[in-house]
């Protein structure tokens, strides 16, 4: 049975090209850096959680929720067999519960914090929004984009970065391991975007740089079921 089973839905993706120096410091043991076209990328991801049921079960007032992290990209070389992944730096959702079993289950770095999110869907535009507050201050991640959904191109930089379908995190001298299965999303179209983060307070001083930078990219996925399947050691 899976550990967790759910809907991962409306992902705006804020994509930036950074360093590959910055996120050394927190890669596991035993996976690397993953680029494309040679460069690195740091996403701030931001969705929605719906019918999440952990271990088949429906856990009551933890079914819907947000989620906002921010994430680095890996991947894991073995036998001749690549694994593509990623690294959570941190993870903000709205329930304690979520917080602990993550982190305690999985190794993550969940932060509970109040959270709210705007689906605005016409039939021509979609506004996505999630919003997230820290220390008084609310802030937040915005798209516009039309609603006509799109297939992703191969080998394109939309599907670098939504196609890993591994998750890895530290947990002392080993690194924890678990697949994340989902079919391949459609995405659509953004045409207008707006980040209101406070990247200091929300995360740490390693990426205050961010508050200066503009993205690379920035993309909003529809989403789909996702399992998460139970995890290994190594």
């Amino acid at each position: 049975m899976s550990f967790l089973r759910a809907e991962w839905r409306k992902l705006i993706m804020i994509n930036y090209e950074v360093n590959p120096d910055v996120l050394k410091p927190y890669l596991p043991l035993g996976t690397d850096l993953d680029f494309f076209q040679g460069k690195c990328y740091l996403s701030v991801v931001g969705f929605m959680f719906l019918n999440t049921r952990l271990l088949g079960v429906k856990i009551p007032f933890h079914v819907n929720f947000e989620e906002v992290n921010l994430r680095f990209y890996v991947k894991k070389v073995k036998d001749g067999v690549v694994k593509r992944g990623v690294v959570f730096i941190k993870e903000i959702v709205p329930k304690a519960a979520i917080t602990f079993v993550a982190n305690t289950v999985y190794n993550e770095n969940y932060q509970t914090l109040q959270m709210k999110h705007l689906w605005n869907i016409k039939e021509d535009k979609l506004n996505v929004s999630y919003q997230w507050k820290i220390n008084n201050e609310w802030n937040s991640i915005e798209v516009e984009a039309l609603n006509n959904i799109q297939k992703m191109d191969e080998n394109s930089e939309i599907e670098f970065i939504a196609e890993h379908y591994w998750g890895y995190s530290k947990d002392n001298n080993q690194t924890t391991e678990y697949e994340v299965k989902h079919p391949k999303w459609g995405f659509y179209p953004v045409i207008n975007y707006k980040i209101s983060v406070n990247f200091l307070e929300t995360y740490n001083k390693d990426f205050l740089f961010l508050r200066n930078q503009k993205p690379t990219s920035v993309f909003l996925l529809e989403g789909s079921n996702v399992s998460v399947e139970n995890k290994v050691k190594f």
